[in-house]
């Protein structure tokens, strides 16, 4: 499918996002999603009309909030591929990455790449890991061919990214799980950034652990999911409520996976707007959001292209993200700039210093794409970018 059918050819469906005022053109969703209004509606409902808790009600209210909730559980699973009582809801991925990181029997080396998230570096650092380094290629994916040279025996884990956050790379999945599992090492995941953008099947991905956070997938904030079909192979990593089996003073045994991974009252609004968002995903088709974002990052890295200030980091086929650079300026002033033209960009590190460093600058300016964004998008942006080469020029 061309650019311009793919645009042409997908719904306009700002008037479903409340968030989305006149005017101001939103390319932060890398960094959040905007929420639909069926998205605040089932929270609206959650936390009023229908609040309970769950679990532990006999009264009709929370044995109806109970079955709603497990029901978003098999809704979220749904989406991934997965089976209901492989995913455990956690605060986000950075919380799912961080139980996996303490929790797991076998703490040993983990290989990371060049392009990971602070969230999927610093878990491990902290758990106890040695941490190798895996780098990139030439145009900014992680280098599977160095990372089968680099896995050794002693690597009981390696951790990617599904997409990059800053460069949008791509990940060939399926082959990252073979190498690791060539070494008897686990492999994880970290969906954020593919999650609302690609078809991911954990399936058939054959990863050992694949996480992700609601509010990149148009949900709630303080709601991510970690999948495993290897969840029982771990022990608790909080105690409380909900997770136990049986407690006394001398001993406490614990509830099957995934409820010993869910102490204390649970995220109930959060996993019910999740699910609505997931709902809401999957009635537009995440193979057609792919296509519709692809060609947004093809015409803007194409505009791009043809201004000599500006260099463009990350590979052609980014997905949903385009980083970039402006000579003499600096991303906060680029952003400050667009912002004053009613355009919303992300200028940062974006929690990736290892790589701003590998790039060789302090930070960059990321425009991101959504479901939500359109071509008057890319038209704002590239004519904001113009008034911040007149204005430092």
């Amino acid at each position: 499918m061309s650019t311009a059918t793919a645009l042409r050819t997908f719904p306009d469906v700002r008037a479903d996002f409340p968030g989305l005022t006149p005017g101001w053109h939103y390319l932060d969703t890398a960094a959040t999603a905007q929420k639909p209004q069926a998205v605040i509606d089932a929270t609206v409902n959650a936390m009023g009309r229908d609040y309970a808790t769950v679990h532990r009600g006999v009264y009709a209210r929370s044995a109806d909030m109970t079955l709603a909730y497990e029901a978003a559980r098999r809704r979220i699973a749904a989406f991934i591929g997965a089976k209901e009582e492989q995913i455990a809801f956690v605060r986000g991925a950075t919380e799912a990455i961080n139980l996996v990181a303490y929790s797991h029997p076998r703490k040993g080396r983990v290989l990371l790449s060049m392009l990971e998230h602070h969230s999927n570096i610093v878990p491990w650092q902290l758990a106890g890991w040695q941490v190798d380094v895996c780098p990139l290629t030439a145009d900014g994916c992680i280098d599977l061919d160095a990372a089968e040279k680099l896995l050794t025996a002693e690597h009981k884990m390696v951790a990617f990214a599904h997409v990059s956050n800053v460069l949008g790379s791509p990940l060939d999945v399926a082959r990252a799980a073979e190498l690791a599992h060539r070494v008897g090492a686990e492999l994880l995941i970290d969906g954020c950034q593919a999650v609302p953008r690609l078809p991911v099947d954990v399936a058939a991905l054959g990863c050992d652990y694949y996480v992700f956070s609601g509010h990149k997938l148009y949900g709630p904030t303080g709601i991510g999911i970690l999948w495993s079909d290897k969840l029982d192979r771990l022990p608790p990593w909080q105690g409380g409520g909900s997770m136990i089996d049986r407690v006394t003073f001398e001993k406490t045994t614990y509830a099957p996976a995934p409820t010993r991974f869910e102490a204390g009252t649970p995220a109930i609004i959060e996993a019910l707007g999740l699910a609505a968002a997931v709902d809401y995903v999957g009635g537009i088709g995440v193979e057609a959001i792919h296509a519709h974002e692809t060609a947004l990052v093809a015409q803007l890295r194409e505009a791009l292209e043809r201004r000599n200030s500006i260099t463009l980091f990350g590979p052609e086929n980014s997905a949903g993200i385009v980083s970039f650079a402006m000579a003499g300026v600096h991303p906060h002033d680029i952003g400050t700039i667009l912002d004053e033209n009613g355009v919303a960009i992300r200028a940062g590190h974006h929690c990736a210093q290892p790589l701003m460093a590998h790039l060789g600058v302090p930070a960059t300016a990321r425009a991101s794409f959504g479901l939500y964004s359109n071509a008057d998008d890319v038209t704002a942006l590239v004519e904001g970018l113009a008034r911040v080469e007149r204005i430092f020029g």
